[in-house]
This record gives structure tokens, sequence and C-alpha cells, in this order.
């Protein structure tokens, strides 16, 4: 069978005494040759024992695959998503095709259930696909996967990042705290007093950024902060009903609700439509992500306006950068959120 070729270690670590090859790393693994290559091209049959002794040494001797100047190999990017049920997750797989149709590159879309982090399962199955890159949507890698990836020259980018940005990671994301800052603003100015956050996830650092600028807004204009009027939610309609049925039946009910995300607002709309209030007659509500639905409903939705297709586009094209073996102008780049005021907002019931 044919073996791919290698560059062996980084030329800049001065470190490694000889350049690592597939044979030597099979030398000092105690594996044969093909072997190696099974696993640098993530086959499935090979001992797991095996793997991990093989991808140890790799990573010992930072061995880095050769980037095959012209392949057979159809060029495709993976795009991975935690979750992908929702209009969302079709705009940002628009702005990645559209780069890619640029590209002639195909894009494979993948969901991990829910999950942050990749299966072991779905691993092998990206590594023997060997993808120009991957782009991971609310979702992360461990440090075992990373070097993987890293070994064998497939770069990835995580858009939207869920937790901290590892250092070194090129990630793409939106400028959240000014969208929760705007969002509050904009109720504040109207006069309402009494406002209420219903954000995602607190394991989610975009939800736990909307809730900082919404608090933010708050100590700006010398209002208190009710812990009681601080939700998190899943960023779902339910998610949204739910927290918005126990805001509003309280009998100090908000006058205005933030909620984190377009489609909660949709369900702070029903619950206050079951509890016969008027939008925004009695309740005003801001959502966020302005999603085409928005316009549609009635009353028609003030959000904040996240630039999903275009931070799509600018982690593809983030990726077809680094597969070039170019790096980016910049690793951590925030695309700048806009309000756009319609008519589920207005000034307070006397």
């Amino acid at each position: 069978m044919s073996t791919p070729l290698g560059t062996g270690a980084d030329p800049s670590d001065a470190a490694s005494p000889q350049p690592a090859s597939i044979a030597s790393i099979a030398a000092e693994a105690g594996v044969s040759i093909p072997t190696v290559s099974k696993v640098l091209n993530g086959r499935p049959d090979v001992a797991a024992e095996t793997r991990a002794r093989v991808e140890s040494v790799i990573e010992q001797r930072r061995y880095r695959r050769r980037r095959a100047r012209e392949s057979s190999r159809p060029a495709l990017i993976d795009l991975v998503f935690h979750e992908m049920h929702s209009a969302w997750a079709t705009e940002i797989i628009r702005g990645v095709e559209q780069a890619a149709a640029t590209e002639r590159a195909a894009v494979v879309l993948s969901e991990l259930g829910g999950e942050h982090r990749p299966r072991r399962e779905w691993f092998d199955d990206l590594l023997t696909r060997r993808p120009l890159g991957v782009i991971l949507v609310l979702a992360g890698l461990d440090e075992e996967q990373r070097n993987q990836l890293t070994t064998r020259n497939i770069p990835f980018v995580v858009l939207d990042t869920a937790g901290e940005p590892q250092p070194g990671v090129p990630t793409v994301g939106s400028a959240n705290w000014s969208g929760g800052l705007a969002a509050t603003r904009h109720l504040i100015s109207l006069g309402h007093s009494r406002i209420a956050v219903i954000s995602g996830p607190t394991t989610m650092m975009c939800s736990r950024a909307r809730v900082d600028g919404y608090r933010s807004a708050l100590d700006e204009a010398n209002l208190p902060t009710d812990p009681d009027l601080v939700r998190h939610g899943d960023f779902y309609v339910h998610g949204g009903y739910d927290h918005g049925l126990a805001l509003l039946s309280r009998p100090d009910r908000p006058t205005a609700i933030f909620a984190g995300s377009d489609f909660q607002a949709l369900g702070v709309m029903r619950a206050a439509r079951e509890l016969g209030l008027s939008i925004p007659g009695d309740l005003s509500i801001v959502g966020y992500d302005d999603l085409d639905v928005t316009e549609w409903i009635g009353p028609p939705l003030t959000t904040v306006r996240q630039p999903l297709r275009d931070m799509a586009t600018t982690a593809a094209e983030m990726v077809f950068t680094l597969a070039r073996g170019e790096r980016p102008r910049n690793e951590r780049i925030d695309l700048a959120t806009e309000l756009i005021v319609r008519e589920s907002t207005s000034r307070p019931p006397s």
C-alpha cells in the first residue's frame, strides 16, 4: 500500500536531533510502517493501545504531514455543529457554502447531538476523510484532538466558541457584550426600569457575555440588578416560553424582557399572549440574532442583529488561508452587532 510522505519535525524545533519520518516513528513505536500510516489516516483497524503508542511518538517527535500541492482527493470542509435544529444553523451553513463555492470545495455537515466535544468515532471518520480544514460551531477539541489535527496539517477554526478560546486556536465570533448592552440600553431609553433577561446556558461564553452587557447597561443607568430577573434558558422556544411564563406570572412582573435569542423571544411572546398581555402595550421584548422570521411575526421583533452569515464566511476563509500554509492577520475576530428596532418595544404602561 502507498504510504503518505512526511516532512518530519518542525524546522523551528531545534531540539529535535533528526527529522522524524514514518519509518522512524514505526521503529520507535515498535510497529510496522503501514500501521503508522493507518493511524495517520484515521483507519479504525488499529488496536486502541497501539494507536495510543503511535500517537504518543508522533506528538513527541512533532511529526507533521507534508501538505500535498496537488491531490486527487476532493476538497472538503467539515462543518461541525454542537446542535443543528434551527434557522440559526441555516445561516451559518449558507455563509460557509458561499466561501467554499469560491474555493470549489464541498461542505460536510456533522452534528454532535448537543455535545461540545466530538466523539472518538466521529474523529476517526474525520481523519479518514482528511478534509482541507474543520469549522467547529459552539464546539471545541480536547488537547489530544488538537494535536492530531495539527500533526496531519488539518487546520481548524472555532465559530462562536462555547468557552474561553484556547491560546493559538483561530476563533470567529461577534460582539456579544455590546449586543447585550445595546438591547438593554434601548429598553432603558424607553423608560423601562424593571427589565428581565433570558439568556442561553451559563456554559456558553456568548450567553454569559450578553448577560454581562445587560448588567453593564443597568449599572450605567444606576438601576439595580434583580437576581430573580436573570434567567438562563437554552436558546430555543421552550426555554423562552417556560422562563417567560414564570417571570410574567409574578405579581411584580417585568415590563420588558431581553431574550438572548430570537427563538426564546418567540417563546416569551406566546407566554405573554397566554397570560392576556399585549406586546408592546403591556410588555416590550427584544430578541437576538435577527433571523428572517423576526420581520414577519406580529408584532415584528426588535432584535440585535448578529452577522451569522458573515461570521461563517469569515471562519471558512480563515480555514482556506490556513490550508494554504499561511497565517491569518488576526486569530481572534469579533464582528459587530447592531440593534434593529421594530414594533415589539415601546414605553412601559403607565
